[in-house]
């Protein structure tokens, strides 16, 4: 496979099984990610769709990106904000229609299985190096300037997002607390074994 389209195929993939995460956390009613709750409570409070603030806090974090790495704003990342919005919206469409999560125990199955997947789903996304995720590219930045693993980088990250989602009303709750903390776990769990299947893939086609 080819270096472009190996990037171009874990960009998408990695944004797509994202997105997915993104909406079964909010499907399950159990409180989401500390920025997914962020987007929900700006959706509450002055409309638009749960995608468009995707795309609008995205600008703002590639700006506050810009100026905490010293370098110019990364502007083609705001293409993952734009496709990451719209399939945050495609996907809540989607279950909305056919996922209905009714008793405690289908709920935490969601929120679970939302929580694996978002960090899969970043990790895959990582490893295409490619338009990263503002937030994603924050996470980056805060290890690469403080020395700490991304799964303390996330949990700073976090703690500020969650008090704004406080303030504009979004849905904190223990599925938060549980994103807060586990989701930089997966994402330090999935990066070694993607990266690690990228490069079989890549000695399989070198030899090939």
């Amino acid at each position: 496979m080819g270096l472009s389209l190996r990037r171009f195929t874990f960009y998408f993939l990695g944004i797509f099984i994202l997105t997915f995460g993104i909406a079964l956390s909010i499907r399950s009613n159990l409180g989401t990610a500390p920025f997914d709750a962020l987007l929900v409570g700006m959706y509450r409070s002055f409309g638009l769709t749960i995608g468009s603030w995707e795309i609008i806090l995205g600008l703002f974090l590639v700006l506050c990106n810009a100026v905490a790495g010293r370098r110019r704003p990364e502007f083609l990342a705001l293409l993952t904000s734009l496709i990451t919005g719209a399939g945050i919206d495609l996907w809540m469409y989607l279950l909305t229609e056919w996922l209905q999560p009714e008793t405690i125990f289908s709920r935490i199955i969601c929120l679970v299985i939302g929580i694996v997947f978002g960090g899969l789903g970043i990790a895959v996304n990582l490893q295409a190096d490619f338009a990263p995720n503002p937030l994603d590219r924050s996470m980056q930045i805060i290890t690469r300037l403080t020395g700490l693993n991304f799964a303390i980088s996330r949990a700073l990250i976090s703690i500020v997002l969650v008090f704004f989602a406080f303030i504009f009303g979004g849905p904190i709750g223990v599925g938060t607390i549980l994103s807060a903390f586990f989701s930089g776990v997966m994402i330090n769990l999935f990066v070694p074994l993607v990266a690690k299947l990228d490069r079989k893939h890549t000695q399989e086609g070198v030899s090939s």
